[in-house]
């Protein structure tokens, strides 16, 4: 497979780990609806300093721009254990990190400014909890094991990432979407009740559940929590999810089940074919196609797919799809779909795979994947209500066929989206993006250190070029609709980059910024969790 995708910009090392600690269907983990004050813990945490051989390993996350250089490293495997080391830092006054599955593109955890990093790794149980009525997930559990462990225990599913080594804790919190969001929407949507260790005005620390509940005291800890992103309130310790409209205690029906089997496919276009003219066509045709089909009843909500456009210098760009093979005539749907994306196109692709799979195996297919602690990169995030301008095309175009620039492992991922997540007010959770189409991913990874203003600079210049009509960056308007907070970039509060006026935390959450900032005051009063794009306080 010659042509650049997901799993080749970040190329998938890091197979489906070790399985994930999973308690009886009949065991039920202590489960507070309200507020609980934690005592001291009875087994101290994991504690790593710098003389000790685990300290490199654990002071750097997937990306390699960024290593911290903590006074130590706490690897909590309790509630407990995080309340205490959460205490003892705020009365010290010393800086906290907190680290899920170290996906963070920007150094918000890895910062020089973190004094004790707290490693939710060991917190990885994943339980049916009978006192909640609902699938408890643990902080540290990587996505990878979620999956497995919902699909093969209960014969469910949530609708999160396709790249298996993301922490729950960072993805939860941010609103992670997936293949399957159309459909079911973010994974946030699915969150019932989240605990999170938070520290009161007098700097003590506490663990608090906060439920979707209408009477809950705490309810707007967990609304903060669905989209607000990390490392603004507390300490994420355990989620437990249950779909809005799950009904009885069965722990089979409480999530969605997941497809029988998948049809995939992957197709590419060679660039030496492609005229400004041809590839504005494939675009028009694929935003086009979004629009008229990313309703909430429409027949393609089971469909998920990529436009994967690369640079020139590599060779082909190409187009990755998942489609629920359950749905009536769901061949004839996908090869709508296809024929769609290429009509008037004039140029035949090359078709590089084509299977149907069972949807476990279809969930691990390398199309979709991406992870490699290895790299150092640079990613930012569009969403699009709309297909892209004339403007936008003959930028994209431009900048992916200049030569002077050969970096290979470059791409703009167009993910389709909208369907089930657009049928959610935009303040009934924190994430306000609830009637876009397409949501953009661009990225760009190298290996050496010397090379970071190079590939930095030539990111954020295409960038910029792209939505140079909107002040460099992608405003809330009819076209455009701001930014996602999991792909975090910190150009969007540079004024050099981002002209437009808007600032980077309405990109970000819209009208319920000021929202999350009375939610931060109530419950992170002290600031005590803080990186540069975290909520501030009012």
């Amino acid at each position: 497979m010659s042509a650049l995708s997901r799993r080749n910009l970040l190329t998938w090392t890091a197979a489906l780990g070790g399985s994930a600690a999973v308690l009886s269907t009949t065991e039920a983990l202590a489960a507070p609806t309200v507020p609980q004050q934690v005592g001291p813990a009875a087994n101290p945490a994991i504690t790593v300093g710098p003389t000790d051989v685990r300290f490199a390993g654990l002071t750097r996350g997937q990306n390699q721009r960024f290593v911290s250089n903590p006074e130590s490293v706490c690897l909590p495997s309790t509630t407990e254990q995080v309340v205490a080391a959460v205490g003892d830092a705020a009365r010290r006054g010393k800086r906290i990190g907190v680290r899920s599955g170290g996906h963070c593109y920007e150094n918000f955890v890895d910062n020089p400014d973190v004094r004790v990093l707290i490693d939710m790794t060991q917190m990885n149980a994943i339980a049916h909890d009978t006192k909640m009525n609902a699938i408890m997930v643990e902080a540290g559990a990587e996505l990878g094991d979620v999956y497995d462990t919902l699909y093969k225990r209960w014969g469910i599913c949530l609708p999160g990432g396709s790249c298996y080594t993301v922490g729950v804790g960072g993805h939860v919190t941010g609103s992670g979407y997936g293949p399957l969001s159309r459909r079911h929407g973010y994974i946030s949507d699915h969150v019932h009740a989240v605990e999170v260790v938070v520290v009161d005005a007098g700097g003590n620390a506490r663990a608090i559940v906060a439920t979707r509940e209408a009477n809950d005291p705490n309810r707007e800890l967990w609304w903060a929590h669905t989209g607000g992103g990390g490392g603004a309130f507390g300490v994420v310790t355990r989620f437990w999810f249950r779909a809005p409209d799950a009904t009885g205690t069965d722990p089979t029906k409480l999530l969605p089940a997941p497809p029988r089997e998948a049809w995939i496919h992957r197709r590419e276009w060679a660039w030496d074919q492609m005229t400004p003219e041809r590839f504005a066509r494939l675009l028009r045709n694929y935003g086009t196609w979004m629009e008229r089909n990313s309703a909430p009843d429409s027949p393609y909500t089971g469909l998920f797919s990529r436009l994967e456009l690369t640079t020139r210098a590599y060779g082909p760009f190409h187009l990755v799809v998942q489609i629920d093979a359950g749905l009536p005539n769901a061949a004839r749907l996908l090869d709508d779909f296809l024929n769609a994306v290429g009509e008037g196109v004039g140029v035949t692709p090359t078709v590089t795979d084509h299977r149907k799979l069972p949807w476990l195996h279809a969930t691990g297919w390398p199309g979709m994947w991406m992870s490699n602690p290895t790299d150092r990169y640079k990613y930012k995030s569009s969403y699009h209500r709309k297909g892209f301008t004339d403007a936008q095309i003959a930028a994209l175009y431009d900048q992916l066929t200049n030569t002077d620039y050969a970096q290979l492992p470059f791409v703009v991922s167009i993910a389709s989206f909208g369907g089930k997540v657009n049928t959610v007010a935009p303040d009934a959770t924190a994430n306000p993006h609830r009637d876009s189409v397409m949501k953009l991913l661009w990225g760009t990874a190298w290996q050496g250190p010397a090379d970071d203003d190079r590939h930095v600079g030539w990111h954020q210049r295409f960038y910029q070029a792209v939505y140079r009509d909107t002040g460099g960056v992608p405003v809330p308007n009819d076209v455009t609709d701001g930014c996602f907070i999991n792909y975090c970039d910190i150009d969007i509060s540079d004024p050099a980059w981002n002209a437009s006026g808007v600032p980077w935390h309405d990109l970000y959450f819209k009208g319920n910024y000021r929202r999350l900032q009375q939610a931060k005051k109530a419950y992170d009063p002290r600031d005590v969790f803080k990186h540069a794009q975290s909520i501030r306080l009012p």
